[in-house]
């Protein structure tokens, strides 16, 4: 299309990338990654530090396609007229250059231009019309085969562009108060369960890009509190399900999302160290329970919501939390794409004689020193929302430990005090 990337090199001509045996990566948003300067900002991120991919979005959840496509039904509908990233394939060239490995995020029920488009497609209202989510949202629905159709064939466009992995994010029903969704209707659902259209998809789509290439990953996003439910917690995801139809399923553990009383803490925010480990080692154990299972690569949270203030020791708490339950990848996510730079490992590792700082039990404590202050919480239960799906309707209450004051942290040789790769975009994705 004119102004836009030139199309999808052929198979043989296509970037290629090797898979890092651990996954480490960070989110770039529609504009971080669009920019030149940018881009190469997260690529020189990664040369400095343990970082070795970066997660790009090519479809949000606003239903815009980050690029110019090919895709009939996106044309049709409009759905990349402001295309930021105007040279996809010299993104990818550049990726490939600087040994970074690229992930295509791909959002499919949240998509208010789809449904505008084609009402046909989205969740409808008891009422009469497309069903709005609090905030005036449509969403297409996941029992309509051609919302599967629609979001495989960009998929496959990615792939032969050249991305190794495609992650599928809102791969679900809507959420919210039961106040509103009890309006919903489904009319291809035909009484089935909601689980049933999450995997049918996850096993289809995963068909579909082998057939294209076997070696690509699919991957998707999860609801961090799944790991722990045993239920579906009213969304229509269940970790069963995700863990044996993806090569990796990537629950989203912020600790600023769960609900107060989570693994026995008040203010979960204020442990990210163990509400991270606790989820996730429930997700192991769950996991190995199923012969074939995919692997797990948590997102961690690298942003500030209600107290304390998230910086190196926060984020680093995160991290190691991962490693400690057995798990050896993850990725950063901050909306607007700006990281915090003191949290990472240098290349070349840590100098002897000096080790990271990590929030624990509610202190600030070197990493060696973390189970000397570890104490087992009261409760091993994640809390329920209020509204029964296991989302929180608010940020976490209650104050912030002692040392939550902006205390200094030490920071890694060759990485400034409090410094962050600042990428963000007008308003983020």
């Amino acid at each position: 299309a004119e102004g836009g990337s030139p199309p999808p090199a052929a198979r043989g001509e296509r970037p290629r990338f090797r898979r890092p045996d651990a996954v480490r990566g960070i989110y770039l948003n529609a504009w971080a990654a669009g920019s030149v300067a940018r881009s190469n900002a997260a690529i020189e991120l990664a040369r400095r530090t343990e970082i070795n991919a970066v997660v790009i979005d090519l479809k949000d959840a606003s239903g815009l396609v980050s690029y110019r496509t090919r895709v009939p039904l996106a044309r049709e509908i409009q759905a990349d007229t402001s295309a930021r990233i105007r040279d996809l394939p010299g993104l990818l060239r550049r990726l490939e250059a600087g040994g970074v490995y690229p992930i295509a995020r791909i959002v499919i029920v949240k998509d208010p231009i789809l449904t505008a488009a084609h009402p046909e497609l989205a969740v409808q209202d008891s009422a009469g019309g497309a069903w709005e989510d609090g905030k005036g949202v449509t969403w297409a629905s996941l029992w309509d085969r051609r919302v599967w159709d629609y979001h495989v064939a960009l998929a496959r466009e990615a792939v032969e562009a050249g991305f190794p992995e495609i992650q599928w994010d809102y791969v679900r029903f809507p959420d919210g108060p039961m106040s509103e969704r009890e309006r919903i209707v489904y009319p291809r659902a035909d009484g089935r369960d909601m689980t049933e259209a999450v995997a049918g998809f996850l096993e289809y789509a995963r068909a579909e890009l082998r057939a294209i290439d076997p070696e690509v990953q699919m991957t998707a996003d999860v609801f961090g509190v799944t790991t722990s439910a045993s239920r579906d917690v009213g969304i229509g995801q269940l970790w069963e399900d995700f863990i044996r139809h993806v090569d990796v399923a990537l629950p989203m553990v912020y600790p600023s999302h769960y609900w107060e009383g989570s693994f026995g803490f008040e203010t979960p925010n204020a442990f990210p160290y163990e509400i991270v480990r606790a989820a996730l080692e429930d997700a192991v154990r769950r996991s190995d329970t199923i012969p074939g299972a995919g692997r797990v690569r948590p997102w961690l949270q690298d942003f500030t919501l209600g107290p304390p203030r998230y910086g190196a020791a926060e984020v680093r708490a995160q991290i190691q939390a991962t490693y400690d339950a057995g798990i050896e990848e993850w990725i950063l996510w901050n909306p607007g794409a700006r990281y915090t730079e003191a949290a990472l490992e240098p290349a070349g590792g840590y100098p002897d004689g000096w080790e990271p700082v990590i929030r624990i039990g509610g202190r600030l404590v070197p990493v060696s020193k973390r189970d000397e202050v570890l104490a087992p919480p009261a409760d091993s239960t994640v809390a329920p929302a209020a509204d029964s799906t296991g989302t929180p309707a608010a940020v976490p209450t209650g104050t912030s430990p002692a040392d939550s004051t902006g205390a200094p942290v030490p920071t890694p040789p060759g990485a400034a005090s409090g410094r962050t790769t600042d990428q963000s975009g007008p308003g983020g994705p």
